[in-house]
């Protein structure tokens, strides 16, 4: 085989670039430009330009020396297929590669389309190489082990390859129809031992083809750095324009195409060179090389529009045929007569003759828009855009943003010059079938609908339509669980048109990445409420975090089950000193050190008030360190959640200290499930004794305290200084002495406390007789929680008296678990109806029956002031259900 001849049939190739069409892999090659698009596998690592692990090229050589025979090549329009075969044939024609092949074939069988009648093997070889001379290609027959067949465009070849449709032939010399032959040879009947490459797009042509298949991804952001710098001959233009398409276009699948890299640069270079604006959506990109296409052609006014309507005709039948393609005839039916001189910069044609020719758009994204503008343009489309968006259903992605771009006058201006005006009555059309549809996206609960919905707004670039659409209602809707950065480009784009909003909802996103994080920055310093909790974020997504933070207006920050980590939370903190933040939940962020908060707490600017560190392994180390910041007279805090923070006594004589420093504005302490002690309790019931503690509101629920606590406590709550008014003893044993103490403490004249809490404290009938003694004194007690003491129908007696009385303020009562029974109701309903200030009742899971429901519901349809009453899990039977139903005020 002549390879000399084989490199110069290819180097040689009178194919040129075209805006749409790309550069030719020949000129690609001799410019010495060639970069090796990527595999699928690539994403997994950085892609690096020197790197040739997860190249296409270091793919299919070490498939083609294993055992497999065929290599399939898979990958999208424009994603470097051609050009990858082509360089493979020159590497193997130089010796550079592939030299345990003696003969390779390279066959395009969108050309082959047009072969017609029965043919050999010998008689094709033949026929579409000239590199081989008739007597060689018996040796090439006897050597299939020696032979490469390379076969591009499988996904346009119009016949089939169904092994099924065929008679398949085994003999290099049999006459057979081309399909025939081509499919007897990847079926491996014909030429046995022979391998393959073959490239396609993803379609149902891989139905019956087997063996190793690569998924050609094409240029990441290495690759496209490379070829942009190899581009521009200017390197500020080249990072200009490489940093502009990543911005405005790289989040798009086919970004990481190396024919849509070069329509880029190519648009892009023209533009910078006449000093015009680069574009900032893909509509108007598109925009731009339609302009720049019809100017080069210096047609009429009326050409251009005829042109474009024809172009519109041919792009809606390419929409709906298999093969997106079509006959010349049917060509000349579209109103292509006068232009066949002009459609190649559009339009690729394939064919043997002058009335053989099929024509296909180079570009399926120019099939797309050119489809919008034709919908714009032809005043004899009927039915509107629901009835052409159903019409070309599964075809009609990107259709719908262009369409979005295109309605707009700011933007189709620059075409409106070229073609004329647009049609008024289907803009109008448009517009309001895009209205109807964001406002059914940005209310409803489709999450992909809401993201398209946004995207459609970005196409737009229509600032007022925002704030039309995006209504408070629909603010709060904006939530994600896995976000492109297409996602964050367009809801950065709403927000940034908003000027703020209340809250940016990022719950449980686990692909957040740093440059999705970057885009979303502006977005995020425009929020009040930022909500990332349960999202995956590494150290580059927590600095724009920060970032965001110091120089935005956000309010409360959750970022509650995210596994930060001390470092991830010190980079975080270097954004918090500046900022206007009032409330942080950080609640199981894996911290075990406070030492990067001091210096936020009290900075001079913080306006931190709530901070919630529950279920960190924080320790007493970790709240000694904290109370550091509460004695600074800049510190502000207010709230302080501490649950489950492995934290002991040893670390409550430095918060008490802290609390009667006078400089501590704390209010609120929860201590939920922390191991403090009676000795614990000791120490904080020294501050609440303290003329300078503030501290309003105390949770001591379930804190290994004993009765022995009580004496500390009451005597603290007798203090004139103590100013709690919550204070939840719950899940700890006080028994009936040390509940006893409370009570005593509790009927002080002038005690605080209206809230209290004493669910499963081991309390007794004579507990509740006092609670009832107090309830009777007048004290400020307004909410009572003793569920859970199983003191019977007796027991809670005591309190039904008590809220009978004049004098009790109580607003709120729960009893669950305490063992009621019907025989209560009575005393019950005479509360309830005594009351002037009862409001919420809980009496779930106790022994109530049937026939204690009339007395019930009758005594909640006639108070005025009761708001609520909770009965499920009573000893109720459906047959009472319906009586229960008509009172809208219980629970059951």
């Amino acid at each position: 085989m002549d390879r000399g001849a084989v490199l110069t049939h290819i180097l040689n190739s009178k194919a040129v670039s075209t805006l749409l069409g790309g550069e030719p892999p020949a000129s690609v090659m001799l410019n010495n430009k060639y970069i090796s698009p990527l595999t699928s596998e690539a994403q997994e690592t950085d892609g690096s330009v020197e790197d040739s692990l997860g190249s296409v090229d270091c793919a299919i050589h070490t498939s083609l020396a294993g055992r497999k025979k065929t290599v399939v090549l898979v990958g999208p329009e424009g994603s470097g297929k051609t050009t990858v075969l082509e360089k493979l044939i020159v590497d193997w024609a130089e010796g550079a590669s592939l030299q345990n092949f003696s003969y390779v074939f390279y066959f395009c069988l969108r050309e082959m389309n047009f072969l017609g009648g029965a043919l050999s093997l010998e008689t094709l070889l033949q026929h579409s190489n000239c590199h081989i001379p008739p007597e060689s290609v018996p040796g090439v027959l006897q050597k299939p082990d020696k032979v490469l067949f390379v076969f591009d465009n499988l996904d346009q070849y119009r016949h089939s390859r169904d092994p099924s449709v065929h008679t398949l032939c085994s003999d290099p010399s049999q006459a057979a129809s081309v399909s025939c032959l081509i499919t007897s040879l990847l079926q491996g009947s014909l030429l046995r031992g022979t391998s393959f490459v073959v490239a396609t797009r993803p379609t149902t042509c891989l139905e019956f083809l087997s063996g190793t298949r690569i998924e050609v991804l094409g240029f990441l952001n290495p690759q496209r750095e490379a070829y942009f710098n190899g581009f521009f001959t200017n390197p500020t233009m080249a990072n200009t324009a490489l940093m502009h398409m990543e911005r405005t276009l790289g989040f798009y699948d086919f970004s990481t195409s190396p024919r849509f890299c070069w329509t880029v640069c190519s648009m892009y270079k023209s533009l910078m060179d006449a000093g015009a604006e680069l574009p900032d959506t893909l509509t108007q990109l598109y925009i731009n090389i339609l302009v720049h296409l019809i100017q080069a052609l210096s047609l009429t006014e009326a050409c251009n529009r005829e042109l474009v309507l024809a172009l519109g005709r041919l792009a809606s039948r390419c929409s709906l045929d298999h093969h997106s393609s079509c006959t010349k005839d049917e060509m000349d039916s579209f109103g292509f007569q006068q232009f066949r001189t002009s459609v190649g910069v559009f339009l690729q044609g394939d064919g043997l003759g002058p009335d053989t020719h099929f024509f296909t758009f180079h570009s399926q994204l120019m099939q797309k828009f050119i489809m919008a503008v034709f919908f714009f343009l032809d005043k004899s489309v009927s039915g509107g855009v629901e009835k052409m968006l159903e019409k070309h259903k599964g075809h009609t992605k990107f259709l719908d943003l262009f369409l979005s771009g295109l309605s707009e006058p700011v933007q189709h201006k620059p075409l409106k010059t070229l073609i004329g005006e647009l049609n008024s009555e289907q803009i109008v059309d448009f517009k309001s079938w895009l209205k109807s549809s964001l406002q059914a996206a940005l209310q409803g609960y489709h999450k992909d609908a809401y993201r398209h919905s946004l995207c459609l707004l970005h196409q737009t670039q229509n600032e007022s339509l925002v704030k039309e659409m995006v209504t408070p209602s629909t603010k709060a809707g904006i939530c994600y669980d896995t976000l492109s950065l297409q996602d964050c480009v367009a809801l950065n784009y709403v927000i940034t048109c908003l000027g703020e909003i209340e809250r940016l909802c990022l719950y449980n996103v686990r692909n957040l990445t740093e440059e999705n994080a970057e885009v979303l920055a502006p977005a995020m310093s425009l929020s009040h409420k930022i909500i990332l909790s349960g999202s995956i974020m590494n150290n580059g997504v927590v600095l724009h975090l920060a970032s965001a933070l110091s120089k935005g207006i956000t309010e409360e920050l959750d970022l509650n089950h995210i596994n930060l980590g001390d470092e991830k939370f010190t980079i975080l903190c270097t954004g918090l000193r500046d900022c206007k933040q009032h409330t942080i939940k950080l609640s199981a962020c894996n911290l075990t050190s406070c030492e990067a908060l001091v210096p936020v707490l009290t900075s001079e600017t913080s306006q931190l008030r709530v901070l919630d560190l529950r279920f960190n392994e924080l320790g007493d180390k970790g709240l000694i360190n904290l109370c550091k910041a509460l004695w600074s007279p800049h510190c502000k805090l207010e709230e302080l959640q501490l649950q489950h923070c492995q934290l002991t006594s040893v670390s409550m004589e430095a918060l008490s200290e802290a609390l009667c420093s006078g400089h501590s504005e704390l209010r609120k302490v929860n201590l939920t499930n922390n191991m403090i002690g009676d000795s614990g309790v000791e120490a904080l019931c020294k501050s609440l004794r303290h003329s300078l503690c503030k501290l309003q509101s105390l949770i001591l629920f379930d804190n290994d305290m004993t009765s022995a606590s009580c004496p500390d406590l009451m005597e603290a709550l007798m203090s004139e200084h103590c100013s709690l008014t919550e204070l939840d003893l719950s899940l700890n044993d006080l028994g009936q002495e040390g509940a006893l103490l409370l009570c005593q403490a509790l009927s002080r004249p002038g005690c605080p406390i209206e809230k209290l809490r004493l669910v499963r404290c081991a309390l007794t009938q004579s507990v509740f007789r006092e609670l009832g003694l107090v309830l009777r004194s007048g004290t400020q007690l307004k909410s009572l929680f003793v569920g859970i003491n199983t003191v019977g129908d007796q027991g809670v007696k005591h309190l039904w008296d008590a809220v009978a009385h004049p004098n009790c303020l109580l607003e709120e009562l729960d009893v669950e678990i305490t063992q009621m029974t019907d025989a209560c109701v009575e005393d019950l309903c005479a509360a309830i109806r005594a009351s002037k200030t009862l409001k919420n009742l809980e009496m779930s899971n106790n022994l109530l029956t049937d026939a204690s429901v009339p007395a019930l519901v009758k005594v909640m349809q006639e108070s005025d002031n009761m708001q609520e009453m909770n009965l499920k899990y009573n000893d109720f039977s459906e047959d009472v259900f319906d009586m229960l139903e008509e009172c809208n005020k219980i629970r059951y």
